[in-house]
């Protein structure tokens, strides 16, 4: 199965989970970027990062290109941001019709994950949705081989593992 991972992230949580699948499946992996990059911390960072969610700001990217039908499985993954998928999320699947396939989700939060992956179910229709999973503080995890039995595990479950 040819398996592609599509992510956002922000402080390097969705990248991690985005690598490790790539690891265990030898996925295409394709990270959404911003145009903007300003990296922002703290308050900073869930003040701005609210205010696009609430405001449903679509921010500008820089190009990315993938050929959609080019795989079986797609994985889509994103960090959470006042309940909410990333806004980068929404520009992506704005300009990218996803249809037709199955798909994968996944999230990375502090602790609260709100309906963010229902909203990215919403963003997806007509899409077969084969599975989804959330995870806290992935980069902080204090057991790095207890992170990647649980992907590897959900990948299984997807049938992208044997």
């Amino acid at each position: 199965m040819k398996t592609a991972v599509i992510y956002y992230s922000y402080e390097g949580n969705s990248a991690m989970i985005a690598q490790i699948i790539k690891g265990a499946v030898n996925a295409d992996v394709f990270e959404i970027k911003t145009a903007d990059t300003k990296k922002r911390g703290g308050f900073a960072l869930y003040a701005w990062g609210g205010y696009q969610v609430v405001m449903k700001k679509k921010p500008a990217l820089e190009p990315l290109t993938v050929d959609i039908n080019a795989y079986d499985l797609i994985i889509v993954g994103t960090p959470v941001w006042a309940g909410a998928p990333a806004p980068a999320l929404f520009s992506f699947l704005d300009k990218n019709r996803i249809s037709g396939k199955k798909i994968a989700i996944f999230c990375c939060h502090g602790g609260g994950m709100g309906n963010a992956l229902q909203k990215l179910k919403a963003l997806l229709p007509g899409n077969t949705f084969t599975g989804e999973i959330d995870f806290v503080y992935a980069a902080k995890s204090k057991d790095p081989n207890e992170l990647k039995t649980k992907i590897e595990a959900w990948l299984k479950e997807l049938g992208a593992r044997g």
